[in-house]
């Protein structure tokens, strides 16, 4: 069964971009504008992967992840950040946090499918 991945930007073109990307690869793909959404959907929806943008409006990646590992079902799913942001706080906050991955804006498709395939121990299309 394909592993399913939760993408929050606020990015319309953003979403879509790393949606095509991940579906393409053979994973179901779940979307959110924001932090806030991204959170009520990982509660329906049980996810095996979130790859989230760092700065949102309503609520930001910070946010998100902490609300995540506040959920023992969500303690150890990985998280990669894809973002615009390169300042070291930020980092070290992700890292803190248990993120896997800080990946720069525009996301090179094919580093974005070896990181989720990494992170979710399987293959595309697996």
């Amino acid at each position: 069964m394909a592993a399913t991945i939760l993408v929050a930007d606020d990015s319309a073109t953003m979403r879509m971009i790393v949606q095509a990307t991940l579906t393409g690869a053979g994973w179901k793909v779940l979307t959110a504008e924001n932090g806030q959404q991204a959170l009520e959907v990982a509660k329906r929806h049980p996810v095996d992967l979130v790859v989230s943008d760092w700065n949102m409006p309503v609520m930001g990646g910070l946010e998100l992840i902490q609300g995540l590992r506040d959920d023992d079902q969500y303690l150890d799913v990985p998280v990669l950040v894809l973002t615009t942001e390169d300042d070291v706080d930020s980092k070290m906050a992700a890292r803190d946090l248990g993120v896997c991955g800080w990946l720069s804006k525009p996301v090179d498709p094919d580093v974005l499918v070896e990181l989720a395939s990494e992170l979710l121990d399987e293959q595309a299309g697996a």
